[in-house]
């Protein structure tokens, strides 16, 4: 049997930020990761260029049953101090897009960067190590038993992530740990997620596959302004990924396609300034052809613009600025980014990341029922909830 002061379920960005803290404290720290390798979805972020965090974060970019968890840890560990940290070990990064920080290579980088924080902190972190079994001893410490055998420790961090990407080892296990201590846990679902299309208009819009476009999509509480995506499967893109988060089954949901264009009034204009040209032209302008194939019949589109009235231009804008889209679903967890609900926070200390009722067990990261924004929002959850915990254990 081996003893630590601390161990820490899960290798990912939120368990080795909280090794990293407890370590500086003189914690003698166990990080237990089931999987042959840590840190692997910071590896596999951003399409391995890690969107590690970004300039923009605050509460209200984060959904939770209690909107107000995530407000502690944002504002003592900001992203202002991750990014502080990358250019001490001088990671070259960048800005993309609204505020996300990649870097400039491979997130190799920031992996390596964590685990030399780790190594200098002294923690101990073994691989392979799933996890069988958790009690609570009689003298108050923890045993975790499991295929590296033995351990038992003062405090115990659960940073087992939620259930998106079961491909990278994913599952319910950090759940199953609040059940067996009797902490709530809020139903799961998938969240930044692309949408699903039932078969007809999925057929309907099969020829736009690997088309994107600009757009504003929106539904009655939310709206984003970034890029969609068609594919064969229904629809993607960081527009999309966003609202899915939003979005419950069986509602509808609005997307503008030309944000920046008041389409009728184009027209009108085209109409009296060029009344020769066909519809298709003006419109080929402003969106991909094949796109616009899709929303205005032939018939329409080989029209010259003065043959068209005005309630027929008002018509065909509407059909870009008001396209209503009803998902038939999501690709749910198996493309999923993130997992919404989780471990209820009402139940652990917004300071500490302790369960109220069970001293000595934390939870920290994508585990707890706080689901961050795309973008780096996610990222900066985990290094904050992890460094607060850090604090503690």
């Amino acid at each position: 049997m081996q003893s630590s002061q601390v161990i820490i379920i899960g290798a990912g960005a939120a368990g080795l930020m909280c090794a990293i803290e407890a370590g500086k404290r003189g914690r003698r720290v166990t990080v237990l990761e089931k999987a042959n390798k840590p840190g692997k979805k910071i590896l596999m972020s951003g399409g391995g260029r890690c969107n590690f965090t970004n300039l923009h974060i605050n509460p209200g970019a984060y959904i939770s049953h209690n909107p107000h968890f995530c407000k502690s840890a944002l504002s003592r560990y900001t992203q202002w101090d991750f990014i502080q940290l990358v250019q001490q070990y001088r990671i070259p990064h960048y800005e993309k897009t609204l505020g996300q920080l990649f870097c400039e290579n491979k997130s190799h980088e920031i992996l390596d960067m964590v685990l030399k924080e780790c190594e200098k902190a002294g923690v101990q972190i073994f691989l392979n190590a799933d996890t069988a079994n958790i009690e609570k001893l009689n003298d108050g410490r923890f045993k975790v038993t499991g295929s590296q055998g033995e351990f038992v420790s003062e405090s115990l961090v659960i940073a087992s992530g939620g259930l998106s990407v079961p491909t990278m080892g994913a599952g319910p296990f950090g759940y199953k740990v609040a059940e067996k201590f009797n902490i709530p846990v809020w139903p799961t679902r998938a969240g930044l997620v692309p949408f699903t299309l039932d078969i007809p208009e999925k057929e309907r819009l099969s020829v736009l596959s690997g088309v994107s476009a600009d757009c504003l999509i929106r539904n009655d509480r939310i709206q984003f302004r970034e890029n969609i995506l068609f594919t064969h499967r229904g629809l993607s893109g960081p527009a999309v990924l966003q609202m899915s988060s939003y979005w419950m089954p069986g509602e509808t949901v609005t997307v503008n396609l030309l944000p920046e264009v008041n389409v009728y009034e184009l027209l009108k204009s085209e109409k009296q300034s060029a009344p020769n040209k066909l519809i298709k032209s003006i419109l080929s302008e402003l969106l991909p052809k094949r796109l616009t194939e899709i929303f205005v019949s032939p018939d329409m589109a080989e029209r010259k613009v003065t043959e068209v009235s005005d309630v027929w231009l008002q018509k065909i804008s509407e059909c870009f600025h008001s396209w209503t889209v009803k998902p038939s679903g999501t690709e749910g967890y198996r493309t999923a980014e993130v997992t919404l609900g989780g471990v209820d926070c009402n139940a652990i200390s917004s300071k500490t990341m302790e369960a109220s009722t069970v001293p000595g067990l934390y939870f920290i990261g994508e585990v707890l029922d706080v689901t961050g924004w795309l973008g780096g929002y996610n990222f900066q959850w985990a290094w904050s909830s992890g460094w607060a915990a850090g604090q503690w254990v």
